[in-house]
Protein backbone atom coordinates (compact mmCIF):
# COMPACT_ATOMS: atom_id res chain seq x y z
CA UNK A 1 0.00 0.00 0.00
CA UNK A 2 0.85 3.35 -0.55
CA UNK A 3 1.89 6.02 2.15
CA UNK A 4 1.71 9.79 1.20
CA UNK A 5 1.54 13.01 3.93
CA UNK A 6 3.61 14.87 5.43
CA UNK A 7 5.53 14.26 8.63
CA UNK A 8 5.66 16.59 11.55
CA UNK A 9 8.22 17.06 14.10
CA UNK A 10 8.75 18.43 17.27
CA UNK A 11 11.50 17.95 19.60
CA UNK A 12 12.10 15.18 22.38
CA UNK A 13 12.15 16.80 26.19
CA UNK A 14 15.12 14.66 28.12
CA UNK A 15 15.04 14.88 31.84
CA UNK A 16 16.71 12.74 34.34
CA UNK A 17 17.93 9.67 31.73
CA UNK A 18 14.16 9.20 30.68
CA UNK A 19 12.95 10.37 26.97
CA UNK A 20 9.32 12.08 26.51
CA UNK A 21 9.51 12.34 22.75
CA UNK A 22 7.26 13.76 20.28
CA UNK A 23 5.92 11.16 17.84
CA UNK A 24 6.11 12.54 13.60
CA UNK A 25 2.59 11.49 12.25
CA UNK A 26 1.89 10.29 8.41
CA UNK A 27 -0.88 11.38 7.26
CA UNK A 28 -3.13 9.61 5.38
CA UNK A 29 -4.75 10.57 1.97
CA UNK A 30 -7.37 8.51 0.35
CA UNK A 31 -7.69 5.42 1.99
CA UNK A 32 -3.70 5.11 2.24
CA UNK A 33 -2.09 3.55 5.47
CA UNK A 34 -1.19 5.61 8.24
CA UNK A 35 1.46 4.91 10.64
CA UNK A 36 2.92 6.78 14.13
CA UNK A 37 6.43 6.79 14.74
CA UNK A 38 8.12 7.15 17.84
CA UNK A 39 11.12 8.99 18.37
CA UNK A 40 13.31 10.40 20.49
CA UNK A 41 16.88 10.75 22.18
CA UNK A 42 17.75 8.72 25.08
CA UNK A 43 20.68 9.76 27.67
CA UNK A 44 22.22 6.55 29.59
CA UNK A 45 23.36 6.91 33.20
CA UNK A 46 27.30 7.64 32.33
CA UNK A 47 25.68 10.22 30.11
CA UNK A 48 25.94 9.34 26.49
CA UNK A 49 23.33 9.92 24.13
CA UNK A 50 21.59 7.73 22.35
CA UNK A 51 19.01 8.27 19.43
CA UNK A 52 15.62 5.83 19.06
CA UNK A 53 13.02 4.94 17.19
CA UNK A 54 10.03 2.49 17.50
CA UNK A 55 7.40 1.95 15.12
CA UNK A 56 5.48 0.07 17.52
CA UNK A 57 6.62 -3.38 16.32
CA UNK A 58 9.87 -3.30 15.94
CA UNK A 59 12.36 -0.38 17.51
CA UNK A 60 16.12 0.56 17.21
CA UNK A 61 19.01 2.57 18.85
CA UNK A 62 21.87 4.28 18.02
CA UNK A 63 24.82 5.89 19.82
CA UNK A 64 24.33 9.79 18.99
CA UNK A 65 27.88 10.75 17.65
CA UNK A 66 30.35 13.32 16.79
CA UNK A 67 29.91 13.77 12.65
CA UNK A 68 33.19 15.23 12.76
CA UNK A 69 35.56 12.72 15.36
CA UNK A 70 33.05 9.82 15.23
CA UNK A 71 33.11 9.79 19.20
CA UNK A 72 30.22 9.42 21.07
CA UNK A 73 28.11 12.27 22.08
CA UNK A 74 28.05 12.33 26.28
CA UNK A 75 27.36 14.90 28.67
CA UNK A 76 29.14 15.35 32.05
CA UNK A 77 27.55 16.81 35.51
CA UNK A 78 29.75 19.36 37.13
CA UNK A 79 29.80 21.39 40.19
CA UNK A 80 28.92 24.92 38.56
CA UNK A 81 27.75 27.09 41.02
CA UNK A 82 27.73 26.82 45.01
CA UNK A 83 26.58 29.83 46.95
CA UNK A 84 25.72 30.95 49.96
CA UNK A 85 21.54 30.97 50.95
CA UNK A 86 21.96 34.67 52.17
CA UNK A 87 23.70 35.89 48.91
CA UNK A 88 19.74 35.40 47.89
CA UNK A 89 17.35 34.67 50.73
CA UNK A 90 16.49 36.18 53.67
CA UNK A 91 16.94 34.32 57.32
CA UNK A 92 14.57 31.57 57.55
CA UNK A 93 12.69 32.41 54.06
CA UNK A 94 12.46 30.77 50.60
CA UNK A 95 11.95 33.71 49.22
CA UNK A 96 14.48 35.30 46.90
CA UNK A 97 15.61 38.89 47.49
CA UNK A 98 15.19 40.92 44.54
CA UNK A 99 18.94 41.32 44.01
CA UNK A 100 19.31 37.17 44.20
CA UNK A 101 16.91 36.83 41.67
CA UNK A 102 18.44 39.28 39.24
CA UNK A 103 22.03 37.36 39.76
CA UNK A 104 20.05 34.40 39.21
CA UNK A 105 18.42 35.29 35.98
CA UNK A 106 21.52 36.36 34.94
CA UNK A 107 23.54 33.29 36.00
CA UNK A 108 20.84 30.89 34.23
CA UNK A 109 20.80 33.10 30.85
CA UNK A 110 24.78 32.80 30.40
CA UNK A 111 26.11 29.60 31.45
CA UNK A 112 24.94 27.67 28.65
CA UNK A 113 24.57 24.19 30.42
CA UNK A 114 22.48 21.56 28.42
CA UNK A 115 20.67 21.54 31.51
CA UNK A 116 20.91 21.75 35.82
CA UNK A 117 20.29 19.52 38.53
CA UNK A 118 19.58 21.82 41.54
CA UNK A 119 19.78 21.04 45.64
CA UNK A 120 19.10 22.75 48.70
CA UNK A 121 21.14 22.74 52.02
CA UNK A 122 20.60 24.20 55.52
CA UNK A 123 22.55 24.56 58.89
CA UNK A 124 21.44 22.33 62.03
CA UNK A 125 19.42 25.33 63.08
CA UNK A 126 15.97 24.36 63.53
CA UNK A 127 14.00 21.42 63.58
CA UNK A 128 15.28 18.23 60.93
CA UNK A 129 11.63 18.47 59.63
CA UNK A 130 11.90 22.49 59.37
CA UNK A 131 14.72 22.53 57.89
CA UNK A 132 14.49 19.82 55.16
CA UNK A 133 10.87 21.65 54.22
CA UNK A 134 13.24 24.83 54.04
CA UNK A 135 16.29 23.25 51.69
CA UNK A 136 13.51 21.99 49.14
CA UNK A 137 11.65 25.51 49.15
CA UNK A 138 15.00 27.16 48.27
CA UNK A 139 15.73 25.03 45.95
CA UNK A 140 12.35 24.99 43.96
CA UNK A 141 12.76 28.82 44.60
CA UNK A 142 16.08 28.76 42.29
CA UNK A 143 14.81 26.25 39.94
CA UNK A 144 11.63 28.45 39.30
CA UNK A 145 14.16 31.29 38.08
CA UNK A 146 15.88 28.83 35.79
CA UNK A 147 13.10 27.89 34.45
CA UNK A 148 11.64 31.63 33.65
CA UNK A 149 14.42 32.36 31.66
CA UNK A 150 13.96 28.88 29.97
CA UNK A 151 17.03 27.11 31.25
CA UNK A 152 15.95 22.77 31.59
CA UNK A 153 16.24 21.20 35.15
CA UNK A 154 16.22 18.05 35.60
CA UNK A 155 15.85 17.63 39.01
CA UNK A 156 15.30 19.64 42.42
CA UNK A 157 16.60 18.39 45.30
CA UNK A 158 16.53 19.45 49.17
CA UNK A 159 19.07 17.61 51.71
CA UNK A 160 18.08 19.54 54.77
CA UNK A 161 20.70 19.62 57.70
CA UNK A 162 22.07 16.00 56.06
CA UNK A 163 25.25 16.82 53.69
CA UNK A 164 26.73 19.25 56.10
CA UNK A 165 30.17 20.97 54.44
CA UNK A 166 31.61 22.25 57.77
CA UNK A 167 31.28 22.31 61.11
CA UNK A 168 27.93 23.67 62.77
CA UNK A 169 29.65 24.30 65.92
CA UNK A 170 31.02 27.84 64.53
CA UNK A 171 28.94 30.73 62.72
CA UNK A 172 31.43 30.55 59.99
CA UNK A 173 30.74 26.94 59.53
CA UNK A 174 26.76 27.21 59.75
CA UNK A 175 26.92 29.66 56.53
CA UNK A 176 29.03 27.63 54.21
CA UNK A 177 26.62 24.60 55.28
CA UNK A 178 23.40 27.14 54.39
CA UNK A 179 23.81 27.19 50.34
CA UNK A 180 22.45 26.10 47.20
CA UNK A 181 24.77 24.24 44.61
CA UNK A 182 23.73 24.27 41.41
CA UNK A 183 24.99 21.07 39.05
CA UNK A 184 25.38 21.70 35.02
CA UNK A 185 25.01 19.26 32.38
CA UNK A 186 27.56 20.11 29.11
CA UNK A 187 28.76 18.08 26.49
CA UNK A 188 32.31 15.81 27.76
Amino acid sequence: MKRSGRLRHALPVVLAGLCLAAAPMASAQEGAVSGRIEWGLWIDPDGCQHWWADGGTEGYMVPRRDPKTGKPVCLKQVSCLTESVDTYFATASATLTAAGRAKLEDYFRQTGAFSFSIAGHTDSRGSEAYNQGLSEARAAAVAAVAQSVGAVVDSVTGYGESRPVASNATAKGMAKNRRVEVLCTKGG
